[in-house]
């Protein structure tokens, strides 16, 4: 059974948080898994926009430039071939989609692992609550400093949509806000700290209605 203490924004206990591992993952953390997540995710957000001309794309007339014998030089096509300066690329690079998908029960599997290291590892914060009435920077900078996550790269988790969090953390450094039905194996394991609330943390676990993707 995992216990946290349950925190208030000015880094007060108010309770405790109880879980079982096994409501998360049954069995041991699969690091290969966690590794080919994260690949698949990296490779989802490379830019495959490089092009370059083929001979056929290159400007200049496809006519032989001297006849085959007689000249004394090399054999030569066109002005546009490959061994000729100014000439195409004989494997030029092309737009490609680097993107791919690895099965969603794996996926899945791969977030849920992923949170509970960070519990196993002493990475998570649970908070009470952020009782935030309109967006305001400063109260958000205030309670990440008093929660101990203050000046590292943290991911705050809510239950749903919160926009007042999402607008004042936005503009916070190293800071992400994800809803939890939008949680995922690699915005968990690039932060060093996790900061989620006890009603996303519900959800999390099946507690409520939001799963991790």
């Amino acid at each position: 059974m995992i216990s946290i203490p349950v925190q208030d924004l000015n880094g007060s206990s108010s309770g405790s948080y109880e879980f079982d591992p096994t409501d998360l993952v049954k069995g041991e953390i699969n690091r290969q898994l966690l590794h080919d997540v994260v690949v698949m995710y990296e490779a989802g957000q490379r830019v495959g926009t490089v092009m370059t001309k083929s001979r056929g794309m290159v400007r200049g007339s496809t006519k032989k430039l001297f006849r085959q014998k007689g000249t004394g030089r090399a054999r030569a096509g066109n002005a546009r071939t490959p061994v000729r300066r100014g000439g195409g690329h004989a494997f030029g690079k092309k737009n490609r989609d680097y993107s791919y998908r690895l099965p969603r029960k794996a996926v899945r599997l791969a977030t849920r692992m992923a949170l509970l290291s960070k519990f196993q590892d002493e990475q998570a914060v649970v908070l009470s609550g952020w009782g935030l009435d309109s967006p305001k920077t400063k109260s958000v900078v205030a309670g990440l400093s008093a929660l101990g996550a203050g000046g590292t790269s943290t991911l705050i988790v809510t239950d749903g949509i919160d926009s007042n969090v999402y607008k004042s953390a936005r503009n916070v450094p190293d800071v992400q806000v994800l809803p939890a039905s939008d949680l995922n194996a690699y915005s968990l394991l690039r932060h060093r700290t996790l900061v989620v609330t006890t009603a996303a943390m519900d959800s999390l676990l099946g507690r409520g209605a939001a799963v991790p993707a």
